[in-house]
Order: C-alpha cells, then sequence, then structure tokens
C-alpha cells in the first residue's frame, strides 16, 4: 500500500520503520523540513515530504502528532488521499504533560472526535496506548501465545477491516472498540490504556472503562 505518514515522532517513526519492513510505500513527514527527516529515510527507505503532501494518492494516512498541534494543520490536509481511504489518528490529549487545556475535551467530547473534526475527515483510533518500543519490537505472527491486542474505534465496517488487517500485519490482534464516540474507552487513564493486554483482557478493560477523565488527565 502507499501511506501517508503526518509525524514522525515515537509512534510515527516506528511505524514508518515497521510498514517500510513489511514493503509498504511509505511517505513520511513532520513539522520541518523533509530534510530533518534524512536519517529516518536512509534507516527505512521511505521518502519524507512535507506534510501537506504526505496523504497524496495514499491507501491509508496516519496522523501521529502532539494533540496541541492538530489545530495547526493545513486545512484538508488528508483530502488528496484515495477516495475511502482510512485515516488513523494515534494522538493523546496530554493536557498536565504536555498540551495545555484543550476546552471541548474538557467539556467531554473524545479526543478522536475532536481530532475528526478538525480533519474533516472520519478517523480510526488505533496505537494510542502502546508504548512505542513494544509497537517496534513485540509484534508476532497470530496465533502466538501472549500476542498483544490493540483496540480500533471508528464508525465505518469496511475501513475498520483495513485497519484491523494492517493491525494484524503488523503483529498485533485487532479488536472493534465500537464507534468514534465510544474511543473514549482507550483514551489515557481508561484500564485498556498502556496495558499490553491479549484479546480477552482488552474486552474486558473497554467494558470497565468510565468516561469521566481521572484527575491526572485533566487539565
Amino acid at each position: 500500500m502507499k501511506i501517508g505518514i503526518i509525524g514522525a515522532g515515537f509512534i510515527g517513526g516506528t511505524l514508518t520503520r515497521r510498514l517500510t519492513q513489511l514493503g509498504h510505500e511509505v511517505r513520511v513527514s513532520n513539522s520541518r523540513d523533509p530534510q530533518t527527516l534524512a536519517e529516518l529515510t536512509a534507516e527505512t527507505g521511505a521518502e519524507a515530504v512535507w506534510a501537506k503532501d504526505a496523504a497524496t494518492d495514499a491507501d491509508l494516512v496516519i496522523v501521529s502528532i502532539p494533540q496541541k498541534n492538530t489545530p495547526d494543520l493545513a486545512d484538508g490536509i488528508v483530502s488528496a488521499r484515495k477516495p475511502g481511504a482510512p485515516v488513523i489518528e494515534t494522538n493523546n490529549y496530554y493536557p498536565q504533560q504536555r498540551d495545555g487545556k484543550i476546552a471541548a475535551i474538557e467539556n467531554g467530547t473524545p479526543e478522536s472526535v475532536w481530532v475528526s473534526e478538525l480533519l474533516d475527515a472520519p478517523v480510526y483510533k488505533v496505537f494510542n496506548g502502546i508504548y512505542w518500543k513494544h509497537l517496534l519490537e513485540k509484534g508476532v505472527p497470530a496465533g502466538t501465545a501472549g500476542r498483544i491486542a490493540l483496540p480500533i474505534a471508528g464508525d465505518d465496517e469496511v475501513g475498520k477491516k483495513a485497519v484491523s488487517a494492517l493491525v494484524d500485519e503488523l503483529g498485533f490482534d485487532p479488536v472493534d472498540a465500537g464507534s468514534l464516540a465510544d474511543s473514549w474507552r482507550q483514551q489515557p487513564g481508561t484500564p485498556v490504556y498502556g496495558k499490553d493486554f491479549g484479546i480477552d483482557a482488552t474486552v474486558e478493560a473497554l467494558a470497565q472503562a468510565s468516561p469521566d477523565r481521572t484527575a491526572e488527565w485533566r487539565a
């Protein structure tokens, strides 16, 4: 697949490494000049581009940037992807640790719903709760004992199947976490966040989640 990645931090950079290893054609960007990604592209064979060009003709787009920077993305930044191409967003809201107060999220809008509204595109929430080193190193074939499960929230079932197939290809068990409106179940502070659970424990943790943000994850 042609995959565009906006953001080259811990998760975006890790996905660049993993997806190129799997043979996908990756275009990666950050908030700066593409030349600043020379080391990553030399390592992986990915193509560094300006952020505004990352989604062009892509079969799938990944947005992986600090939550506070989402409003700074160019209007229509994912609109040049192929029709129906899924958009994955991996972001988390860290009000005390990084992002400051985002009023809509504080008032109850799920983080990924807020991102979807700003991108003006449907998104799928996944990869937000796994430690980047585990994403890099702990993917294993389907059926392997102890395989880590990753929840996926999103509204379109066709797109969710494509995202699930990518998660499986990366070496993790996809778990349907419901609609994008349900994506609060995997936000920071919830039972599934940051855990390397298998399928059953992931499903149970999602069911135990509360929509009330804990004190650590409020502004």
